[in-house]
């Protein structure tokens, strides 16, 4: 492995690639000449230089996975050729670029695991391109930039572990999110109800279509943190395959809306640590993919509904610590779920728990009631946005 970039030539060079040795010291920067630079997973430390906006022919930077200190330069903004831009997990700190060109090619910029502080620049708007937007594990204090729906190939958005709070406003921009297929906004403080308006969205999410994710570049991969299965993992590059919401660990308040089941496409749905109500709604069974389910740790009332057991790819189902009751569904994959997974209910019935549910029938009839929950949601979301109109943020 290499320790030291001194001895090799690099002028001249087009496709630079130094990941994964044990490369020590000052960020090298690359010739004018070159167009990808690779010199991720290595021990570099200090600040990145100003001078590596001077390499204007980057198409591709990569300096994740270092100890990289201080501010972003603000003329990375400015390489108007830049395609991807990834400085996932190192110290850096200070604002985000505020200032990204008109015409940015931006198609995946990745600063998750820093210590970025600030707002999202609103000029991200102009990376029309732009397909992964991963802002994650940051310290930025915001709203929630419902702007970046009108960005047409975007497919991955994590916010998560910020200090984003507020409501999340409803747009009257249609066809906003038109390719989201993962949505992370966990960890934040985003306040009152689950926002139903922004479900409403999410088309790419009620079918999956191969055919309309583009080729990723013959010599890039976008890795994305997600949190599935109870394990956070790295998702390398498999947007059209892999589909996932979670709103987990905020302030989300009132009852789950029946729309979510519209989004057939997604392998997990995480909802856990709110301050979720009422009923849990019926169209859920419809996730028939689904593989991983989680409503831990809210106020949810009332049975679990018998459309579950027909999710047959459920391999992690959370309900634990809400105020269930009933009888737990029987057959299929809830044969394979442990107390855990109900514990903190003491209301429920059957296996796995130790109350026995006997041959009762369960009935499930609260879909009536999770319309009326939806239609008090939309005059109550009404209400306050027509009151609060005023404090809308990045609107």
């Amino acid at each position: 492995m290499l320790t030291s970039v001194v001895s090799i030539p690099l002028q001249y060079v087009e496709t630079i690639d130094l990941r994964s040795n044990l490369l020590q010291g000052s960020l090298p920067v690359p010739p004018n000449t070159s167009s990808i630079f690779f010199i991720s997973q290595n021990n570099l430390s200090g600040e990145i230089p100003s001078s590596v906006c001077n390499s204007t022919s980057l198409q591709i930077l990569d300096l994740s996975r270092n100890n990289l200190s201080g501010e972003i330069p603000q003329c990375l903004g400015n390489i108007t050729g830049l395609e991807v831009l990834d400085m996932w997990h190192n110290n850096l700190s200070g604002n985000l670029p505020r200032a990204f060109s008109n015409g940015c090619s931006l198609t995946s910029l990745n600063l998750h695991g820093n210590k970025l502080e600030g707002k999202i620049p609103r000029s991200l708007s102009h990376c029309k391109e732009l397909q992964v937007l991963d802002l994650g594990d940051n310290h930025l204090i915001d709203t929630f930039p419902m702007w970046l729906g009108t960005l047409p190939k975007l497919q991955v958005l994590s916010l998560r572990s910020n200090e984003l709070h507020c409501s999340i406003r409803t747009s009257t921009i249609e066809n906003m999110f038109p390719n989201l297929r993962m949505l992370d906004l966990s960890s934040n403080a985003f306040t009152e109800n689950v926002p139903k308006s922004l479900f409403q969205h999410l088309k790419a999410m009620r079918t999956i279509d191969p055919s309309k994710m583009e080729p990723s570049n013959g010599y890039y991969q976008d890795t994305v943190a997600v949190v599935t299965k109870g394990l956070e993992l790295e998702v390398v590059r498999i947007l059209s395959l892999y589909t996932t919401v979670d709103l987990s660990n905020n302030k989300f308040e009132g009852h789950i809306p029946s729309i979510v089941g519209d989004l057939v496409a997604l392998r997990a749905l995480n909802l856990s640590h709110n301050g979720l109500e009422g009923h849990i709604p019926p169209a859920l069974g419809n996730l028939s993919v689904v593989e991983s389910l989680d409503l831990s740790g809210n106020h949810l009332v009332g049975e679990i509904p018998v459309q579950f057991s027909s999710l047959t790819y459920l391999e992690v189902f959370n309900l634990s610590h809400n105020h269930l009751e009933g009888c737990i569904p029987q057959g299929n994959q809830f044969a394979t779920f442990e107390n855990s997974s109900y514990e903190g209910n003491d209301g429920l019935r059957g296996f796995p728990v130790s109350k026995g549910c006997g041959d009762d029938h369960v009935s499930n009839t609260v879909s009536e009631l999770d319309d009326q929950e939806d239609d008090q949601e939309g005059d109550s979301e009404f209400l306050n946005d027509f009151r609060k109109a005023a404090l809308m943020g990045y609107g």
